[in-house]
């Protein structure tokens, strides 16, 4: 069975301030646009690769801030999810998407067994592994963990425009999700939306932190706000007080 990764490729699992003391393990799984060498474009121009379909524009830099602001871990993902979505399971068909958003992924199309499984293999499984160790591991020495995801989602999708700013989401524990939605009233903050539960993408949460008895949400901002440094800047200030209250109560 042929390798995905090549020589000199790194691992999709990447640990920022893994000692960090915040009791929040922040994750973010659509950090990157890269592809790995095997795969080229997957037959796609430069300008789609730059696009959300690839990756959540602006969370990444959100997030770094955000951990240095609370001195919390973060854990990321290297790979665009156009490779693999580590946010979704290997039975979902959105982990490897012929169809994102309008846009046909030539280079996932007619993929073999062999294929498919060599993606969830060096893609999806260290990810997630990394995850578990770091979690595993302060669990061990009694550490406290709450669990946050952070995404960025397209002001406009299929040629719908969206006015909702932050999303605040949840699967089966409401506990966090419900302290945060009250912390933005000069916010267009919304649970659930613009994605829930019925889209599958509380995947990375209800393995990590549901299966835990972890609180967790996941945290959605429009990423027309977090395109630019003063906007990454911004949002993580304005994320990191309400998340270190909700964290006291």
């Amino acid at each position: 069975m042929g390798a995905l990764l090549q020589e000199g490729e790194e691992s999709p699992f990447i640990a920022v301030n893994e000692e960090g003391r915040s009791p929040f393990v922040l994750i973010c799984e659509h950090a990157s646009r890269t592809l790995p060498n095997k795969l080229g474009t997957l037959g796609l121009a430069e300008s789609e690769l730059s696009r959300h379909i690839a990756w959540d524009i602006g969370a990444e830099k959100t997030a770094r801030l955000l951990s240095r602001l609370m001195d919390a871990p973060l854990l990321l993902q290297r790979y665009s999810r156009l490779a693999y979505d580590c946010n979704r399971p290997p039975e979902s068909p959105d982990a490897i998407p012929e169809v994102s958003e309008l846009t046909t992924i030539p280079g996932n199309k007619k993929l073999s067994v062999e294929d498919r499984l060599a993606r969830a293999r060096e893609i999806y499984r260290p990810f997630h592994d990394g995850v578990s160790m770091v979690l595993d591991r302060r669990a061990a020495g009694g550490q406290k963990s709450l669990v946050v995801s952070i995404h960025s989602f397209t002001p406009i999708y299929k040629g719908k425009p969206r006015s909702v700013e932050l999303g605040i989401l949840h699967d089966r524990d409401t506990t966090l999700s419900s302290k945060l939605i009250k912390s933005f009233p000069n916010v267009d903050a919304r649970l659930n939306e613009p994605y829930g539960p019925k889209d599958g993408v509380l995947h990375t949460l209800n393995v990590h932190g549901f299966a835990r008895g972890l609180q967790h949400a996941m945290i959605e901002i429009r990423n027309d706000l977090v395109a630019t440094e003063r906007g990454q800047d911004e949002w993580a200030q304005r994320l990191s007080v309400p998340l270190i209250q909700a964290a006291t109560k």
